[in-house]
């Protein structure tokens, strides 16, 4: 099996890191360090992997100022308790970027919505 760590340049990795706790409806814990922190599924999947911006010499982590964060990328999550993440989605953001609807290409409900560093976060029932 083949598995992808997406990592994202953030502001504030504890924020970020609490951010998708919460969507996740995880209990709240602390990343590893400050400049990195993974969050995993309960079989330990990484799901997703947040870097400080400029903590180290990777080029595409430098700066938010040299691209728009997420310019050209969508996190895409699929989710086995896709009603609680919705109700969990409108308590983190003021206004979701798409309402609840039926995608006929995935064949599933979902929705989206920014998250604090503004990257664009898909989320679908599984």
């Amino acid at each position: 099996m083949k598995r992808t760590w997406t990592i994202i340049g953030v502001a504030d990795v504890a924020r970020s890191f609490g951010w998708y706790q919460s969507l996740f409806g995880q209990a709240k814990t602390a990343p590893a360090h400050d400049f990195f922190g993974q969050i995993l599924d309960t079989d330990g999947t990484v799901l997703i992997c947040f870097h400080q911006w400029g903590a180290h010499d990777h080029p595409s982590l430098a700066s938010p100022e040299h691209a728009q964060p997420g310019n050209g990328l969508l996190l895409f999550f699929r989710v086995d308790d896709f009603e609680q993440a919705l109700v969990r989605a409108r308590t983190l953001v003021t206004k979701l970027e798409e309402e609840p609807g039926f995608n006929p290409s995935t064949g599933t409900q979902e929705f989206a919505l920014r998250d604090p560093d503004g990257y664009y976060v898909m989320v679908s029932a599984l």
